[in-house]
């Protein structure tokens, strides 16, 4: 529509941007001129055009064509208003006017003023014998400036309007949560939305005019520079690759324009990658548990069969030889229901349960764990350098995993070595969790293998589950494992996403609740209001837990629980250690035992949303 407007002006327009390439043109310019169609395409640039018309005539004769280029595309980059004319190399006179636009580069008119020049001949030469006619003329010429002045207002309404739509265009694209830019043949920046910093940490914003390579840098461009290859050559591509600097996932989508240059989107896709990796752990583990519960039930069922037989046999007198057989047996069978019990924690409906973490205590925590298990001969040591910040992590299966990581490490050591664990923080998006040995280090196979269940190189004395659950674990909370030797030994690192923990503490808040499909959903606002979170699904439970726990700070109960007791009986319980309680119910105002509730402590009334929740407990997290 604009294109169409604009071919119903009588004058020639052209508008050029700010790196002096052509945003628009209307049909007479091309006529004016003879210009090929590769100089009235979007895009074309000044230089190209100038030297066009220098050759083909347009400015008379020119002896030295690129000076002459130069010193038009120098008076182009001052962006000054101008007005001129000058009579072409086929005798017409043609007026230029030139105005810059607000963001950059500037809007021409060429107006055919040939006739309007002979009539001031004319006037001059014949005033007193042409009279009539220059009254004729002068009513034309008034004809023409009314029409100008006519075009020129159209002119600034178009002008108004591209002005408005860039503006509206380049407001959108910088708030869209992606990098969007444009580079040209030679790889240069022309435009950017400024959001590539969000996209790759450190990266500058200010990159219009800069080569591509020079503002990602060696590592980064050289993951993309073939795509961008085959994109010059007329081939998009959609792709991603982790980044050089936090190891954050990126998703590039490069679009060949007509021009030579290529369109380039890039988005920061890292949080969906781990909670695809999560998504893609639960489901193998919802089909290993279907597939292995069957068999465990039957396996466990034969195992009780043969310990009972064994047990009746030890009871007879059958020799010492038996007896020793009978052992064994009994041994072995014990051993296999323990690896049923592993297999069914490795598939069970393990959830991770992330809470605030203080990763320094944690390693803390884990060595007076450890060390016990340690021969004398064989040292551990924490290499901790993670900001004081605390994290999200679920402690309780992060220090099982680290544990399990460690018992390996042991037995690689024997009697004498060093186990290393170290964590560092991979900018803002990983946690790196390494454990390291001076053993032999890992095999060949074992490297590739040694995440299969069952896969072991410690003979019957292994299970083949350790490193399957730590992998498990990792995996579950959107991470990964990575398994290598060392110059002195092996390691194992666990990758887990750096997610920092709300700011401010509520402190421990113990849920009631027996909906299994509601606690996650009441856990998950406590945790998202600083809280950190155990859980009970009886009163009788809660009592207990609130006994043995000091440090709890807040009780947020259903009325109706599973059991003989209810959340009144609840507040009864614990109301005299001075814990403060909240109730949640579904049953209506009218209901005795929601009146009850409500005269002794604040009751939510369910359905409810996290505001509602936060409107009470952020009281209590100041207490």
């Amino acid at each position: 529509m604009m294109t169409a407007g604009l071919n119903l002006i009588a004058q020639a327009l052209s508008i050029y941007d700010r790196d002096l390439r052509l945003v628009i043109c209307n049909q007479r310019f091309r006529t004016m001129f003879n210009l090929p169609d590769s100089l009235v395409t979007p895009g074309a640039h000044f230089e190209d055009t100038i030297r066009h018309l220098a050759v083909t005539g347009e400015y008379g004769p020119v002896d030295d064509v690129e000076s002459f280029v130069r010193i038009r595309i120098d008076q182009a980059l001052d962006f000054e208003p101008h007005y001129m004319e000058r009579t072409r190399s086929n005798g017409r006179t043609i007026s230029v006017e030139g105005s810059p636009l607000p963001q950059g580069g500037w809007i021409t008119v060429y107006t055919d003023i040939t006739r309007a020049k002979r009539v001031e001949g004319l006037l001059r030469a014949r005033s007193e014998e042409l009279s009539d006619q220059l009254l004729a003329h002068t009513e034309e010429l008034s004809a023409t400036n009314r029409e100008l002045a006519a075009t020129n207002t159209a002119l600034e309404e178009a002008k108004r309007h591209l002005t408005e739509l860039e503006a509206r265009a380049r407001m959108t694209a910088e708030m869209m949560p992606a990098h969007i830019s444009h580079v040209d043949s030679g790889g240069r920046y022309l435009y950017s939305n400024r959001r590539l910093s969000s996209v790759i940490p450190g990266a500058p914003s200010d990159i219009v005019g800069r080569p591509i390579d020079e503002v990602l840098g060696p590592v980064n461009f050289g993951r993309i520079a073939p795509y961008l290859d085959e994109a010059y050559k007329g081939v998009g591509a959609t792709f991603e690759f982790t980044e050089n600097t936090d190891s954050r996932r990126i998703r590039v989508a490069l679009t060949p324009d007509q021009s030579g240059g290529v369109y380039i989107l890039s988005m920061d896709v890292t949080e969906e990658t781990q909670a695809r990796s999560a998504l893609q752990q639960t489901r193998r583990r919802a089909m290993a548990a279907q597939l292995t519960s069957g068999l465990a039930h039957d396996f466990s069922n034969l195992l009780t069969i043969i310990l009972g037989m064994q047990s009746k046999l030890a009871k007879m007198d059958l020799g010492s030889e038996a007896a020793e057989l009978v052992e064994a047996t009994r041994t072995t069978a014990r051993r296999g229901g323990r690896l049923l019990n592993r297999i069914a924690d490795m598939t069970g409906n393990r959830t991770l349960r992330p809470q605030r973490t203080d990763v320094h205590a944690l390693l803390a925590d884990l060595v007076l764990l450890a060390t016990p298990s340690l021969p004398r001969g064989v040292g551990l040591s924490i290499i901790d350098t993670t900001p004081d910040a605390a994290l999200m992590l679920d402690p309780g299966i992060l220090q099982d995993a680290l544990l399990n990581l460690i018992l390996n490490a042991r037995d690689a050591c024997g009697t004498t070595g060093q186990i290393t664990v170290s964590a560092h923080a991979v900018g803002q998006t990983w946690l790196d969790l390494t454990v390291t040995d001076t053993g032999p280090g890992f095999s060949q196979d074992a490297l590739n293998r040694a995440t299969e269940p069952f896969f072991t190189t410690k003979g019957g004395e292994g299970s083949g589950l350790g490193l399957t659950m730590a992998y498990d674990m990792t995996k579950l909370a959107g991470g990964d494992m990575r398994l290598a030797n060392t110059g002195s030994g092996a390691s194992v690192t666990l990758r887990l996403p750096y997610r920092a923990a709300p700011a401010g503490s509520g402190g421990l808040a113990l849920l009631v609740e027996d909906s299994e499909d509601l606690r996650p959903l009441f856990r998950d606002m406590l945790v998202a209001l600083g809280f950190s979170v155990i859980e009970a699904t009886s009163a009788d439970e809660a009592v207990a837990l609130a006994a043995d726990i000091p440090d709890i700070a807040l009780v947020l109960s259903d009325i109706q629980l599973a059991g003989s007791g209810t959340g009144l009986d609840l507040l009864d319980r614990v109301q005299g250690t001075g814990l403060p309680c909240v109730l949640m119910t579904s049953l209506p105002e009218t209901d005795p035992l929601h009146r009850a509730a409500a005269a002794r402590v604040p009751v939510l009334r369910k359905p409810f949303a996290a505001d509602k929740l936060a409107a009470l407990l952020r009281p209590k997290a100041a207490e």
